[in-house]
C-alpha cells in the first residue's frame, strides 16, 4: 500500500520542496460521484494530492450528463466545476476483473472515498472492514445521506436532507412557502466536512501508522451547520421559523429596498448602528428608546425597517454601499453571479482561472475556466495542474503502468 509517511521517497520527494502541494504524495482512490464526495477529492487535489476517479463504464459520473449548462464541447458545466486536478479510469465493478483491479488501485492508495449508498461496497467485496484489515494505513471515508444504520435505504439528495433536516423551514419569507438554498449548499458542508476528517485520519496515522474509518453523512452535516438556529433548540427548545432576509438576534441585519435594487445591512453592534443613522441622516435614531440597544432593535425591527427604507428609497444600492461602507456600516448590493465575480475581481481576490490544456472532452489545446480554490497557502499555494477529465482518459496508463503521472498535464 501507498504510505505518505511510511515511504516519502517513493513518490513524494521532498514533502516541502518548492513548487509541491501540501498533499503532494498522497493517493486517492475516489470512488464517489455528484458533488460531496467529488468536492472533497477536488480540494484534496488542488492541495497536491493524487486523485484518480474511478467511473462506470459508458456513462461515468452522473454530473457528466447533467446540462444545460455546457461548456464549448457539450460537457456538463456541473461535472466541471469539482473534477479538476484528477485523472479518471473505468471499471466495471461488477464483474470479478474490475473489483480485482479497483482492489489493486486501493492497495496502492492512501485513501480511499466512496458514496455508494451504505451496504453496496460491502457486496462488491471492497467494505472497510475488509480493506482496513488487508490495509491497516488505509483512510477509508465513506459518505452517505442518513448514515450507515437505520437511514440506511433513504437516498441522499440535497434537496431531501434540505427539507427534512430543517433547513427549507427556516428558508424563505414569514408567510411564503419554504425554500431550497439556490445551490447544493448540504452536499458542499458534507464534502468539506469529508475533507476535514480526512486530513484528520492522515495526522493520526503519521503518528501511529494505523488508518481509520472516517463517516459523514449529509444530515447531521446540515444540523452541524444549522449553528445558533440549530442550537436556539437544542439549548433553549426554540424551534426557529422563516423570516426572509431578517435574522432573529440582530437587526437590522437584512436587504432592504433602495432606489433600484436591495442592498444588504449587516449592523452587529450599537456602533455600527449610531454610524448607519448618522450616514442616512437620522442621527438621532441611534437615541430612540425603541432602537437603542440591538434587543430594542428586534423588539421593534419593523418600526425600523419602516424608517430606513424611507431614507434609502432616495439613492442606489451602489449610492448607499459606498456611503456607508465609508462610515464604517457593513453594506452591500444584492448581486448577480457576475456582479459577484467581478467584485472580487475588484478586491484582488481569487475568482476564475484558466487551466491550460484539454478540456474533458476538447481533444487539444483548449483551456478549462475553473473557479479558483477558496483556502490561501503562503507556502504551497493550490495548483491547477490538470482540467476536469474525459471518462477512462488515464484508464491504460494507471492500469497499465505505474501510478506516478499525476504531474502529467495532458488532460
Amino acid at each position: 500500500m501507498s504510505s505518505q509517511h511510511q515511504e516519502p521517497d517513493e513518490r513524494a520527494g521532498n514533502p516541502h520542496a518548492p513548487g509541491q502541494g501540501a498533499l503532494h504524495g498522497l493517493r486517492i482512490a475516489d470512488f464517489s460521484r455528484v458533488l460531496a464526495g467529488p468536492y472533497a477529492t477536488m480540494l484534496l487535489a488542488d492541495l497536491g494530492a493524487d486523485v484518480i476517479k474511478v467511473e462506470r463504464p459508458g456513462t461515468g459520473d452522473d454530473t457528466r450528463a447533467w446540462h444545460p449548462p455546457a461548456d464549448q464541447d457539450g460537457i456538463s458545466t456541473y461535472f466541471l466545476s469539482v473534477n479538476r486536478n484528477k485523472r479518471s479510469i473505468v471499471l466495471d465493478l461488477t464483474e470479478e476483473t474490475g473489483r480485482a483491479r479497483a482492489r489493486d488501485l486501493i492497495a496502492r492508495s492512501d485513501v480511499l472515498v466512496e458514496n455508494f449508498r451504505p451496504g453496496t461496497m460491502e457486496r462488491l467485496g471492497l467494505g472497510h472492514e475488509e480493506l482496513l484489515e488487508q490495509h491497516p494505513e488505509l483512510i477509508y471515508c465513506s459518505i452517505s445521506g442518513f448514515g450507515s444504520g437505520a437511514g440506511a435505504a433513504i437516498p441522499g439528495y440535497d434537496l431531501l436532507v434540505q427539507a427534512v433536516g430543517g433547513l427549507m423551514s427556516v428558508t424563505g419569507q414569514a408567510h411564503g412557502e419554504p425554500v431550497k438554498a439556490g445551490v447544493a449548499l448540504v452536499d458542499v458542508i458534507t464534502g468539506l466536512h469529508a475533507s476535514l476528517g480526512i486530513l484528520a485520519a492522515l495526522r493520526h496515522r503519521d503518528a501511529t501508522g494505523r488508518g481509520q474509518l472516517v463517516e459523514v453523512n449529509l444530515l447531521t452535516s446540515l444540523l452541524s451547520a444549522m449553528v445558533n438556529q440549530a442550537s436556539a433548540f437544542a439549548v433553549a427548545g426554540v424551534v426557529p421559523g422563516r423570516m426572509g432576509n431578517a435574522h432573529p438576534s440582530i437587526a437590522p441585519y437584512e436587504t432592504l429596498p433602495t432606489a433600484d435594487r436591495p442592498i444588504a445591512l449587516a449592523v452587529g453592534n450599537d456602533r455600527q448602528f449610531a454610524a448607519l443613522c448618522e450616514a442616512v441622516g437620522k442621527p438621532g435614531l441611534a437615541h430612540d428608546g425603541r432602537f437603542r440597544t440591538n434587543a430594542d432593535r428586534v423588539a421593534h425591527r419593523e418600526e425600523l425597517r419602516d424608517i430606513l427604507t424611507g431614507r434609502l428609497g432616495a439613492a442606489s444600492a451602489d449610492h448607499w454601499s459606498a456611503v456607508l461602507l465609508a462610515a464604517g456600516v457593513p453594506a452591500g448590493p444584492v448581486n448577480t453571479l457576475d456582479d459577484a465575480f467581478a467584485f472580487a475581481h475588484k478586491l484582488g481576490l481569487p475568482g476564475i482561472v484558466d487551466i491550460p490544456g484539454a478540456t474533458a472532452g476538447s481533444g487539444e489545446g483548449a483551456p478549462s475556466r475553473q473557479v479558483a480554490h477558496p483556502i490561501t497557502l503562503s507556502g504551497t499555494p493550490a495548483q491547477y495542474r490538470l482540467p476536469p477529465p474525459g471518462l477512462g482518459r488515464h484508464t491504460a496508463e494507471i492500469l497499465d503502468g505505474p501510478l506516478d503521472g499525476s504531474d502529467d498535464a495532458s488532460g
